[in-house]
């Protein structure tokens, strides 16, 4: 009997655990690539500590094809990042570890693309963007420094 207990554990723990080989996960880098992705995960490690958020600002350029949202930080860098892309939902969700905001909530004006940004503070310590979209959308996110600024480019 603990024989066969045993070779069950073995058995349905591949079963029930989620395939990360369907979903897609990316590492946030410090250039752009142009690769744009319209599901999937997303992350970006840093130790950096007690980082705000400024300012959400966005502009899009005749014949580039995308529009640019950007997310200012009072740091040098950006914080540890981890988010997800939902193209069922249409959304866009980012947390940013260690951080805070530095001014009220900021609301993007005239967007073609954002219908919505919401951020959530989830624990005092960590603050959570939902960006909700008007329709379906992909993006290339990556970061810059000295400020630290989280860009995305939605098409």
């Amino acid at each position: 009997m603990l024989r066969l207990l045993f070779l069950s554990l073995f058995i349905s723990t591949p079963l029930m655990a989620q395939n990360l080989m369907e979903e897609r996960i990316w590492k946030v880098s410090a250039r752009k690539k142009s690769i744009f992705l319209d599901s999937g995960v997303f992350h970006h490690n840093s130790d950096l500590k007690n980082s705000s958020i400024t300012g959400v600002r966005s502009s899009a350029t005749p014949g580039q094809g995308y529009e640019r949202v950007v997310i200012d930080f009072n740091s040098i860098s950006i914080p540890k990042i981890y988010g997800h892309v939902s193209g069922k939902e249409q959304k866009l969700s980012v947390d940013f570890f260690d951080s805070g905001m530095a001014t009220t909530q900021p609301q993007l004006k005239n967007s073609k693309n954002v219908a919505n940004i919401e951020f959530l503070n989830v624990d005092g310590k960590s603050i959570t963007m939902n960006v909700l979209m008007k329709g379906k959308s992909s993006f290339d996110i990556f970061y810059l420094e000295n400020p630290g600024r989280l860009v995305i480019d939605i098409r």
